[in-house]
């Protein structure tokens, strides 16, 4: 389009009125359907006008050229239209600020929150046209997702700032975050603030309000479930009408807390009609992956108490057979769990391991099958048979040479080190982390937070041990810990406690002395609840208890019945505590006569046995004792007289 052209078309319009923008422009299409001028102006207009759909129709029958000459405007066309992947593709291509912030929000959409985050670190470096606030409301929403998403250290913040709780999008965004850490305490007092925040809004009408407060409402219901506060959950549920949000991800997501915060048991098979949808119905507004597979276990666990076990199995089976070889993969464990489940037939303790046994033959790799049937034997109360699976899937791991970080994966790792512990198997559990240490020190660019806290939990366990090679390995560990971060004050204790020469006074200047760490200690009360006793042998760390400490209070005397009491019982006299003893045993005996005297010697404590006299009479010998024989209880040793015969 030439310059006196576009100049009479600015002029027929009114730059606010995008309708007048839009027929000017097809009017002049209609003289030339090539006018690059024109068609440009008919998608901008479209797009001000929220017609999508219609201007992707006009970028298609503009051809290359207008998509690449409206990169921009092609690129929010295609995000606002629910493909974000293309989006992305596309202005990651524009150089232009407004490319940046496209190919973020596309990202966000994508689920690429890293890409995304970084983007917005890159704008909020160089503000230029854009709005502070905006940038901090996307930015916060980024963190929110990076928690759910398993990068939380990558998150920009972990606490909201003052700022961020002056507009409801950010406070909102600090809630979800918290949310995700399971903060829960934390996300219901930001999720109050966020309410009152959108209540004192003065610039939006009270349907607006109503329409940001649903989904807050929403995210409250779901706290209030997992704090275990199910009437309030189900009250504040009773307060908003699902069936009126206009968003179908939120729609449907709010008729699924509404069932699983009732206080009574929904009615599964009704439950099922509701929660059976087809998530691919919700476009262009799917949930994120985290939401979508919570959806899924829902489903999945409806299906179950409806007693739908074989279609459970089958379904699942499926989608377990297309994974070659074990995984970490959260959502395809779960099915691994439901699977296991439905094989089971919801039975619980060795009905169920009947059933699951024989399936891990088949499918030796599953590690969700395989962490199923670990906690039946624990929760069966049979820890020390939990082992075996475990190790022969570690051992099938280790031959594998495909599958070394499934085999040293922190989670892993944890539940082999923890279930040694508990049996007080300290030495499997030292050497089960000395593995895993030496695995990952030797991967530094494949460390997550996971890995670090394994390694600085490997360290701490190896301080103990007595092997000089585990102390060597604790010293390298803390070491490459403390170069990892310098600040991290762990690192630096362990680095101190494992080489004190390598410490530096600098980083035991940063610890807290001794006096200050033990400052609030009270030793008295410490000695009163008691003395932790170690246990005797390996089986007896399971049930281990703590010795209770003395009871130094003085205990009530018990109050004797008038039934019991004897008639000339004189609550006032003092009992003589020698009053159990037999009379003969009492410090007050004193025996009667010359036989009683002799008699009381003979049991006194090194009393001289007295002198026969020559008159006395002999003591009766003791019976011989026939060697290989009992006596029975009715015959004894003497043969019995015969009548009329003699001695």
């Amino acid at each position: 389009m030439s310059v006196p052209d576009l100049a009479s078309l600015l002029k027929q319009t009114d730059i606010e009125d995008h309708n007048e923008v839009l027929k000017a422009a097809q009017s002049k299409l209609k003289q030339s359907k090539t006018d690059a001028g024109a068609q440009h102006a008919k998608v901008v207009a479209l797009l001000k006008l929220d017609r999508f759909e219609d201007a992707i129709d006009a970028f298609e029958s503009g051809g290359d050229r207008l998509k690449e000459q409206a990169g921009l405007e092609y690129a929010y066309a295609l995000y606002k239209t629910g493909k974000p992947s293309q989006a992305a593709e596309v202005a990651r291509k524009g150089a232009a600020r407004g490319h940046r912030h496209v190919e973020a929000q596309a990202s966000y959409r994508t689920e690429d929150f890293k890409r995304a985050a970084e983007l917005y670190l890159q704008l909020a470096a160089r503000l230029e046209d854009d709005a502070e606030a905006d940038l901090r409301i996307n930015s916060s929403a980024v963190d929110a997702q990076l928690e759910w998403a398993g990068y939380g250290d990558l998150a920009q913040k972990k606490k909201p700032e003052r700022e961020d709780l002056e507009a409801f999008e950010t406070a909102y965004n600090a809630a979800c975050g918290s949310i995700a850490r399971g903060e829960l305490g934390q996300a219901e007092v930001l999720l109050k603030r966020t309410k009152d925040i959108c209540n004192a809004l003065e610039d939006m009408s009270e349907e607006e309000k109503q329409a940001e407060l649903v989904p807050i409402t929403v995210q409250q219901i779901y706290v209030l479930a997992r704090q275990g506060r199910t009437a309030d959950a189900e009250e504040l549920s009773k307060s908003i009408d699902a069936k009126s949000i206009p968003d179908a991800s939120t729609r449907h997501i709010a008729e699924v807390n509404s069932i699983a915060a009732s206080a009574l048991p929904a009615n599964p098979f009704v439950a099922q009609r509701l929660i059976s949808r087809d998530l691919d119905t919700l476009r262009p507004d799917l949930p994120f992956g985290f939401q979508t597979a919570i959806l899924r276990q829902n489903h999945n666990a409806v299906d179950l108490q409806s007693m739908k076990f074989g279609g459970t199995a089958d379904a699942t089976a499926e989608a377990i057979s297309k994974q070659q070889g074990p995984s970490l993969d959260g959502h395809l464990n779960s099915l691994s769990v439901v699977n296991a489940a439905a094989h089971a037939k919801n039975q619980s303790g060795k009905e169920a391991l009947k059933h699951l046994l024989p399936l891990l033959e088949r499918r030796p790799n599953d590690v969700g099958l395989v962490l199923t049937i670990v906690q039946l034997y624990i929760v069966g109360g049979n820890a020390a048979s939990a082992v075996t699976p475990l190790e022969s899937f570690l051992s099938r791991l280790e031959q594998s040479n495909t599958s070394s970080n499934v085999r040293f994966a922190p989670a892993i790792v944890g539940t082999a080190v923890s279930l040694y512990f508990s049996l007080g198997r300290k030495g499997h559990a030292q050497s089960e982390l000395a593995k895993s240490a030496r695995h990952w020190l030797a991967k530094p660019e494949e460390r997550s937070a996971g890995v670090v806290h394994l390694l600085k939990g490997a360290g701490s366990a190896l301080l103990e041990s007595e092997d000089t090679e585990h102390e060597s390995l604790a010293s390298q560990i803390f070491s490459e810990l403390h170069k990892l971060d310098t600040g991290d004050r762990y690192a630096a204790a362990g680095l101190l406690a494992a080489s004190p020469e390598k410490a530096s006074p600098e980083q035991s200047q940063t610890l807290q002395p001794v006096d200050r760490l033990i400052a609030g200690v009270d030793v008295e009360i410490l000695e009163n609840a008691g003395i932790a006793q170690p246990p005797s042998s390996e089986h007896a760390a399971v049930n281990a208890r703590k010795r209770p400490a003395e009871d130094l209070k003085p205990k009530k005397r018990k109050k004797l019945p008038k039934s019991r009491m004897p008639k000339d019982f004189d609550p006032e006299k003092k009992p003589d505590p020698e009053r159990w003893l037999p009379l003969r045993d009492r410090s007050t005996y004193r025996p009667k006569g010359k036989k009683g005297k002799a008699k009381q010697n003979l049991y006194s404590q090194g009393a001289a046995p007295a002198v026969e006299s020559e008159n006395s009479r002999p003591g009766t010998p003791a019976a011989e004792v026939v060697k290989g024989k009992q006596q029975g209880g009715g015959g004894g040793g003497k043969k019995k007289k015969g009548k009329g015969g003699k001695w």
